[in-house]
């Protein structure tokens, strides 16, 4: 080999090596990468994820089951904040089918300025869903799954790229919000939808008017849980900063079933069952902006928190408002409840009564918060015990103002001393 050759053949394995990262990351974190022995990465081989993507098999992975006995209230945790994530109609959106899900592309001007410690910029969303006989959502509540899961995927804006931030382990911000069916059709779901007839083949793209993004995800950014993580899909790269919200979005049964019949994979079978089972925490915490546990809550020490410092999160259309940082309102459009009607978890068949809804609200029901029921019965306690006092007290009265009546009735009178008369006293 020449020596003006010897450069250049240097050089290329690193330009390869570039090019693969890029492609990798192409879709990520959902991404079409082959790896070693051209292997392509499928829901239904995920056993072998970690013979070609070692860091899946490491002890920061994500999704997690979320114990909620176990959550850390973090009054460091902040609202999240969101920047330009309302779309004008005239801007065009990417969405594709990938072979793994469906991605909605997103400009670099939707970002995350409250609830990080950094900012960080939007890059991509996805979904993840089940099947027609079962949920698809990738974290789950006290072991129970919802019917699907919006991923909304940021990198941090002190890196140049997404490329540069996918590896750094403060590199990616994903917000998460479970996906469950409500009685009434989604406005803001239907903008993606209503496309994905469009693309049901593998690779099958196309362009979509800008929307309201902010309007996938839950009215309330209030109240979430965080624990740091991974990408859920091959690469596994633990670069990620989780926040999944507290509340739920709601679709029409309808939606729900058209985002997990739709869609088609790389073998032109249905597109379904795409998440991943929960891993093992390995000793990570999983804090909470709000006091989620029901038993005694844990105090996070002061020193060293996550969040940021900003308040005041933007606010999008919905009548449920929470004391920032207590527990909240339990709504039907929050994990904590959104179990099948007749359930027995937390309380035997706990109501959902619908509430009618303003235009562009997402349809939600109004079902007491746990925590407000303690403070009911609280309220009850002191009710009675103020009840039973008021008795008392009348009682006593009544006793003592019977006695004085008896003293004080006229009777037969007693002398004592009677006068003598004049002529009685004369000498």
């Amino acid at each position: 080999m020449s020596r003006a050759a010897l450069p250049l053949a240097l050089l290329l394995p690193l330009l390869l090596g570039a090019a693969a990262a890029a492609h990798s990351a192409e879709d990520a974190p959902h991404s079409h990468e082959r790896g070693p022995g051209r292997g392509h990465w499928s829901y239904k081989d995920r056993q072998e994820w970690v013979l070609h993507y070692p860091n899946c098999e490491s002890t920061m992975q994500s999704p997690i089951n979320i114990d909620l006995a176990k959550t850390i209230f973090s009054p460091q945790l902040r609202p999240i904040q969101l920047s330009g994530y309302s779309l004008p109609s005239k801007e065009r959106l990417k969405l594709k089918n990938n072979g793994h899900t469906v991605v909605l592309e997103l400009p670099e001007s939707l970002a995350i300025t409250g609830g990080y410690a950094q900012q960080y910029r939007a890059i991509q969303l996805h979904l993840h869903w089940g099947s027609p006989t079962g949920p698809g959502s990738e974290h789950t509540i006290n072991d129970h799954r919802f019917p699907g899961e919006i991923h909304v995927v940021h990198y941090n804006t002190k890196y140049d790229s997404f490329e540069e931030a996918m590896v750094r382990p403060d590199g990616l911000a994903v917000l998460a919000a479970f996906l469950q069916v409500g009685p009434r059709e989604n406005p803001y779901y239907r903008q993606i939808l209503e496309h994905l007839y469009e693309i049901q083949g593998e690779d099958e793209e196309v362009f979509v008017p800008g929307f309201n993004i902010a309007g996938l995800l839950p009215a309330n950014l209030d109240l979430y849980f965080r624990y740091n993580g991974s990408l859920t899909t091959p690469p596994c790269y633990q670069s990620v900063k989780w926040t999944v919200f507290n509340q739920t979005v709601q679709l029409s049964q309808d939606q729900i079933s058209e985002l997990v019949s739709t869609l088609r994979g790389d073998d032109d079978s249905p597109l379904q069952n795409v998440f991943r089972e929960w891993q093992k925490l390995h000793g990570r915490h999983v804090l909470a902006s709000f006091q989620a546990a029901l038993t005694l809550v844990k105090q996070l020490p002061t020193p060293g928190g996550d969040g940021s410092s900003e308040a005041g999160a933007e606010k999008h259309t919905s009548s449920f408002q929470a004391g920032k940082h207590t527990p909240p309102r339990l709504l039907a459009s929050c994990p904590l409840c959104l179990l099948p009607m007749g359930s027995s978890w937390p309380f035997p068949a706990l109501p959902c009564l619908p509430r009618p809804i303003a235009a562009g609200d997402q349809p939600r029901c109004n079902v007491p918060m746990l925590g407000s029921l303690a403070g009911d019965v609280l309220a009850v306690l002191f009710g009675v015990l103020f009840a039973v006092t008021a008795v008392a007290f009348v009682l006593y009265i009544h006793k003592h103002r019977s006695q004085n009546a008896r003293l004080d009735a006229p009777t037969k009178s007693k002398v004592i001393y009677t006068a003598a008369t004049t002529d009685e006293n004369a000498v």
